[in-house]
């Protein structure tokens, strides 16, 4: 993401497109998500600020302008949802799913796991873990 202040230069969006937003620059980006994410309930708190550091951590280097647009499109889109609690029953569109590699798709699917897993555990008296 190097070069993210060569394209904030040279990059602008359609003024009539839907998604028509000025793109923070990385850090204040990461620094807004996790604020964001404070609203959050505990557990939900602590499972999202690590994925949101190593998702920052692990694009820190990426130079594909396309890639760093995308990457800061979606967590400036999530932030907005989080601040302004939208996310509740929310679901990825379908063009956005397709678009996802496999290895994103299983994330997904673990993460769903993971919830659905700790729903159980606080609603139901007679699920058990080790069933």
């Amino acid at each position: 993401m190097r070069t993210f202040q060569r394209l904030l230069a040279t990059t602008s969006t359609r003024p009539g497109s839907a998604h028509h937003m000025a793109l923070l620059p990385p850090i204040p980006l990461y620094r807004r998500v996790l604020r964001a994410q404070r609203k959050l309930p505990g557990d939900m708190r602590v499972l999202g600020d690590e994925y949101i550091k190593s998702e920052f951590r692990a694009h820190r280097n990426v130079e594909n302008p396309l890639h760093i647009i995308g990457f800061l499109t979606q967590w400036q889109l999530f932030a907005q949802k989080v601040e302004g609690n939208e996310w509740r029953g929310s679901s990825i569109e379908q063009h956005t799913f397709e678009r996802m590699s496999d290895e994103q798709k299983y994330q997904l699917y673990e993460l769903m796991t993971a919830i659905r897993k700790k729903e159980l555990e606080e609603n139901d008296p007679e699920y058990s873990p080790d069933k």
